[in-house]
């Protein structure tokens, strides 16, 4: 991690769906912003059953469709993660209460937050649902809702933080 960074940690259930592709659409924002040296972006599972994995190959081809490249490679959440970053941001309920469990600390459990606090356009979802046992619909509903969630999320990063575009 870099202390001079904004240290940014997406987390789904296995970490080859939905927090790789948050990641990927979070970076092209980072990127298309000029804020690349800002932040650092990674994502990671609640479980380690795809570790070292490429993210879910139907993910991977929805994602090149809008031109987003996921190449990270799927881990577990580890103890480190909570004071190695900034935010950590669930995809569902689920994920959230499974991480503020793992939290150390009050200030550890404050470093969660989920996905869908921030989703805007679509006002029907308060989290981002996992695709994995949907058809190409879900896939491409996920990355609707990211997309959404990722900028809201990014302007509020910016504003709380007072970081410079």
């Amino acid at each position: 991690m870099n202390s001079d960074k904004y240290n940014l940690l997406f987390v789904c259930l296995g970490n080859i769906c939905r927090s790789p592709a948050a990641q990927g659409v979070m970076q092209r924002l980072v990127d298309e912003r000029g804020l690349t040296d800002r932040f650092y972006i990674d994502s990671a599972g609640m479980g380690g059953w795809h570790v070292g994995d490429l993210p879910d190959k139907r993910m991977r081809v929805h994602a090149r469709s809008r031109g987003y490249e996921l190449t990270h490679r799927a881990r577990k959440v580890q103890s480190r993660d909570f004071d190695d970053f900034d935010l950590i941001v669930g995809m569902d309920a689920s994920n959230v209460d499974e991480l503020r469990d793992l939290a150390a600390t009050i200030e550890q459990q404050d470093k969660v937050v989920m996905m869908g606090d921030y989703i805007r356009q679509y006002p029907h979802y308060d989290h981002v649902p996992d695709p994995y046992y949907e058809g190409s619909e879900g896939f491409e509903l996920v990355l609707d809702l990211l997309e959404d969630s990722c900028e809201n999320l990014l302007d509020r990063i910016l504003e709380q933080n007072n970081i410079k575009q």
